[in-house]
C-alpha cells in the first residue's frame, strides 16, 4: 500500500467537503422559491443533508491538518481560490429543471464515490461514507425520477431539460480526472480510482437520461477547473459572498 501525506489527505477531505458545502448552499437558495411546497421542503432537506455531510468531511479535514481549524473555519474563512469543489456544483440554479439535472449528475457521482469510500482503509472516512450513502441513495432516486418526469413530460419541460443537459454535461468529465492527490489516496486504499467510477456513473445516468428522452451531447468536457489549478468560475465568488458575509462582517462572533 502506498503512503499518503498529511497534506494529500487534507486536500482530499476538502474536496469532498467543498463539493457538498457549495452544492448544499446552491440548493438552499430554493428555500421559499420552489415551484410547489413539496419541492420547497424536499430541496431544503437535501441542502441540510449536504451541509451535514460537509460538517463531517471538513471536521475530519481540520483534525488531519492539525492547525486547530474547525469545519466552520474551513467553510467560512477560506477565500475562493482555496476551495476544491468541482465546477458542476457551483453552477447557478437556473430554472427548476436545471437545478434537478445538476443534482442528478452530482448525485450519481456522489453515490458511486460514497459506496467505494465506505470500504476505505481509513476508518473515519469509511464511517462518514457509510452514514452519508444512505442519504445520497435517496437523493439520486428523487433527482432521477424528477429528471424522467420533466424530460419525458411536456414539449416545454423536455426542451428545458435538454437545454440543461447541454449546458451541464461538459462539467461531468472533471469528476473523473485524477491528479497526484487522487492517485495517492487511491494507492493507499483510502479512495477509489476515479476512472473506475465512470462505469458506475454511466450505468446509473444513461438509463435515466434515456427514459427521460434526453440526448447526451457529443464530445468531451471543456471545463477542467478543479484539477488544473482550481480556477473556479465567477459563480463561486458570488456564492461565497452570500455564504460568508456574516462571519466576515463580525469575525469570531458567537450567539
Amino acid at each position: 500500500m502506498a503512503d499518503v501525506t498529511q497534506e494529500q489527505l487534507f486536500e482530499f477531505l476538502c474536496r469532498m467537503g467543498d463539493n457538498t458545502l457549495v452544492l448544499g448552499h446552491r440548493v438552499s437558495e430554493w428555500c421559499g422559491h420552489a415551484p410547489v411546497l413539496e419541492e420547497d421542503i424536499a430541496l431544503a432537506n437535501t441542502a441540510l443533508d449536504l451541509i451535514g455531510q460537509t460538517q463531517m468531511w471538513l471536521g475530519l479535514a481540520g483534525e488531519v491538518e492539525g492547525k486547530g481549524r474547525t469545519a466552520d473555519d474551513l467553510a467560512m474563512l477560506r477565500d475562493v481560490w482555496d476551495f476544491r469543489n468541482v465546477l458542476l456544483v457551483e453552477q447557478p440554479n437556473g430554472d427548476f429543471g436545471q437545478t434537478m439535472l445538476r443534482q442528478f449528475l452530482f448525485d450519481a457521482w456522489h453515490l458511486a464515490m460514497l459506496k467505494e469510500l465506505s470500504k476505505s482503509s481509513h476508518e473515519q472516512i469509511a464511517a462518514i461514507a457509510a452514514k452519508a450513502v444512505k442519504e445520497v441513495q435517496y437523493h439520486v432516486e428523487r433527482s432521477g425520477d424528477t429528471v424522467i418526469g420533466l424530460g419525458d413530460g411536456t414539449s416545454e419541460s423536455h426542451k428545458r431539460m435538454q437545454d440543461a443537459l447541454n449546458l451541464l454535461w461538459p462539467y461531468v468529465g472533471e469528476m473523473f480526472v485524477s491528479d497526484a492527490v487522487d492517485d495517492a489516496v487511491a494507492g493507499a486504499g483510502i479512495a477509489p480510482d476515479l476512472a473506475d467510477l465512470r462505469a458506475q456513473f454511466d450505468a446509473m445516468v444513461k438509463p435515466i437520461l434515456g427514459e427521460a428522452t434526453l440526448i447526451i451531447p457529443e464530445g468531451g468536457f471543456a471545463h477542467k477547473g478543479g484539477k488544473t489549478g482550481f480556477q473556479h468560475s465567477e459563480h463561486l465568488g458570488h456564492l461565497l459572498t452570500q455564504m460568508q458575509w456574516l462571519q466576515r462582517a463580525y469575525p469570531g462572533a458567537s450567539w
